[in-house]
C-alpha cells in the first residue's frame, strides 16, 4: 500500500464514512474542501496530484493554474462540470464513476414510465379531491402493444431494455455505437436511428450523456412524437431543451413527460413545467439508493487509492 494525500474539492453527501474507510486502509489522508468556484479550486488544491469531484467546475483556466494536478476523479457517471479536452491538453487524467447505481437509475425509469402510462398520479391526484372516477385515466393502453424506445444502450439503457422486455411489447433504440445491430444478448432490441424512434415509439426513455447530447431533444424532436407518447429523462437535464418541452405539453404535442433532471438544479423558483397535471419530476434521485450511493463512494474512492499504488485507472475517459 502507499502512503499519500488526497483532497475530495467538494461533497454534500450525509458523511464520507466509506470514503475514510478505503483510504485508511491504504494509509492515506484525505483532506474534504467545499469547493464552488475556479478561485477555490485553484486556492484548494495546489499541491494535490488526484482529487475527488462532485460539482466544482474544473475548467481551462483551473487546469492551467493547477501544475501538479494529474487526476480527477468525478462521483458519479456525467462529467459536464469538467472541461475533459482541457484536462487532456494539460495532462490531467479524467474519471468516473460509471457503474455504481445502473440498478437504480434503470428502475426509476422504469417507474416513472409505469407513473405516466397508467397515469397513476392523475387519479390519485382524484381521490385526493374526493372523487372515485376511472374515467380521469383514459385512455390507458395495453404494453404488448406498445413500442417502448431507449436513446443510448450503455449500461443502464441495456438495463432498461431488460426490465420492460416481459411486458413482451416492441423494444427499438438508437445508439452511435449500434447503428444497426443490437449488441450481444440483446436481439429483442431493434436498433434504428433517432428519428423513426421518435416517430414510432409509445414511450421515449433517455440514457445517454449530456456531453454529446446537449439539446438532442428540441422542439422539431418533440413535434415528431406521437400525441399519445409519453418522454422520460433520467440522464441530464440539458439533453431536453425544457421551453421545447413546456410548448410540448401546453400544445398538446406529446401525451406526458417525466423528468429526473433539470437544467437548473434546484430551478430557481416554481418551474413552468411543474404546472402541467402530465408532467412528474423528481428531484435527481434516480441513483440513489442505500447500497448504490455506499458503491459510489466506495468506488471513488478505490479509483484514486489505484493511481497513488500505480495500478491502471479503471475509469479514465482521456
Amino acid at each position: 500500500m502507499t502512503a499519500g494525500k488526497v483532497a475530495i474539492t467538494d461533497c454534500d453527501h450525509i458523511s464520507m464514512d466509506e470514503e475514510k474507510e478505503v483510504f485508511s486502509n491504504a494509509g492515506v489522508d484525505m483532506v474534504l474542501y467545499q469547493c464552488k468556484t475556479e478561485d477555490d479550486l485553484i486556492s484548494a488544491i495546489q499541491e494535490y496530484e488526484i482529487t475527488g469531484n462532485q460539482y466544482a467546475p474544473f475548467t481551462e483556466r483551473v487546469f492551467s493554474a493547477l501544475k501538479n494536478l494529474k487526476v480527477v476523479v468525478r462521483y458519479g457517471v456525467g462529467v459536464n462540470n469538467i472541461d475533459v479536452k482541457a484536462a487532456s491538453r494539460h495532462g490531467v487524467r479524467v474519471c468516473n464513476v460509471p457503474d455504481y447505481g445502473i440498478q437504480e437509475v434503470s428502475a426509476h425509469a422504469l417507474t416513472l414510465m409505469m407513473a405516466l402510462t397508467r397515469k397513476l398520479l392523475l387519479t390519485d391526484r382524484s381521490i385526493h379531491r374526493g372523487e372515485w372516477n376511472y374515467e380521469v385515466s383514459i385512455p390507458i393502453s395495453r404494453y404488448s402493444e406498445q413500442t417502448i424506445g431507449i436513446i443510448g444502450l450503455g449500461r443502464i439503457g441495456k438495463n432498461f431494455a431488460r426490465l420492460v422486455r416481459p411486458f413482451d411489447g416492441r423494444i427499438v433504440a438508437c445508439d452511435p455505437l449500434y447503428p444497426k445491430k443490437a449488441p450481444q444478448d440483446f436481439s429483442f432490441v431493434k436498433m434504428t436511428d433517432l428519428d423513426e424512434l421518435l416517430e414510432t415509439a409509445d414511450v421515449i426513455s433517455i440514457h445517454c450523456p449530456l456531453e454529446t447530447a446537449f439539446h438532442l431533444i428540441g422542439k422539431s424532436q418533440l413535434r415528431m412524437m406521437k400525441k399519445s407518447a409519453f418522454l422520460i429523462n433520467v440522464s441530464r437535464g440539458g439533453i431536453v431543451d425544457e421551453s421545447a418541452l413546456e410548448e410540448a405539453l401546453e400544445e398538446k404535442w406529446i401525451a406526458g413527460a417525466a423528468c429526473d433532471v433539470l437544467e437548473q438544479e434546484p430551478p430557481r423558483g416554481m418551474h413552468p413545467l411543474l404546472k402541467y397535471e402530465n408532467f412528474i419530476c423528481t428531484p435527481h434521485v434516480a441513483w440513489y439508493s442505500v447500497q448504490s450511493s455506499r458503491d459510489l463512494k466506495r468506488k471513488l474512492a478505490e479509483e484514486m487509492v489505484r493511481y497513488l499504488d500505480g495500478q491502471p485507472l479503471r475509469n479514465a475517459l482521456n
